[in-house]
Formats: C-alpha cells, structure tokens, sequence
C-alpha cells in the first residue's frame, strides 16, 4: 500500500485568486417590495366597509357625541358592538362590563330601517336593564330632494 501525493491538492491550487461578490443585489428586493406596496394599496380600501344598514331618515340630524357606545342592529337581527356580533341573550352582560364604574351611561342605537321594531323595542328593554341612562336613535338626514317631494 504506497501512499499517493498526486491526488491531493497543493496548497497553491486550493487558494484561486479572483474577487468574491461582498455586495447584495437589492434589486429583487425592492421589486418585491414596490409589487406588495402596489397590492396592500390596492386592497386596502377595500378592507375598510363596515356594517351594512339602512338608516331610517328624520328631518333632524342626529349624530352621536365622543362619548357613548354605539350598538348596531342589521337588518338579519343581528347585534353588533363595534366590529363584533353579539348574541341578542348575552347583550345585557356585556353592555354591564362595559359601563362598569362609568359615570356616563349612554348607548346610541343604530337600526335597520327594515327591521321589526318589536325587535328594536327589545334591544332598548335590554339596554334599560343593564342600567344604560340614556339610549339615543341614529338617523341619517332627508335629502333636500326627497323633502320637496
């Protein structure tokens, strides 16, 4: 057994003189991120539609003040709390932790035009136990239009 020096490499082989790329190309990077900028951009608006209702309308506006919660109530009876569905039977205990060691007690009720208002009538009977003060109606204005009608 003879131990061969062909097939190992000289120390002059295995150091190649050349340059090494030290530097990242960003140009992939900023063309993925130009393309996600163009697609949020363009999703965004989108993403913002909130509850859809038809308010009843009244001669008076009626907008609600700072302070205040507002329960929406969508033409399928369901209860809404900001962005959150809430169940008709659990309504009178969030409504409860929610004023807790408040000191103002006001809910603004924004309905369905095309809702029963028996169903209406409960949520204001719910409100009323879980001790709300003051509950308020949110209309939309009549157009001049329909008004000289």
């Amino acid at each position: 057994m003879a131990l061969s020096t062909q097939s190992l490499p000289s120390s002059s082989r295995r150091r190649q003189v050349g340059t090494h790329l030290s530097e990242i190309n960003v140009t992939p990077f900023v063309d993925v991120m130009l393309v996600l900028l163009v697609i949020f951009m363009v999703t965004a608006p989108m993403m913002q539609s909130g509850i859809g209702i038809n308010l009843p309308q009244a001669e008076t506006d009626s907008k609600p003040a700072e302070e205040g919660l507002t329960l929406t109530i969508t033409k399928d009876q369901y209860v809404h709390i900001g962005d959150s569905t809430i169940n008709i039977n659990l309504l009178e205990r969030r409504l409860t932790e929610y004023f807790y060691n408040k000191p103002k007690k006001v809910v603004y009720l924004q309905a369905d035009k095309d809702l029963p208002f028996g169903f209406v009538v409960r949520v204001f009977d719910i409100t009323k136990k879980a001790g709300i003060e003051l509950v308020g109606v949110i209309t939309e204005p009549i157009d001049v239009k329909d008004k000289k009608k």
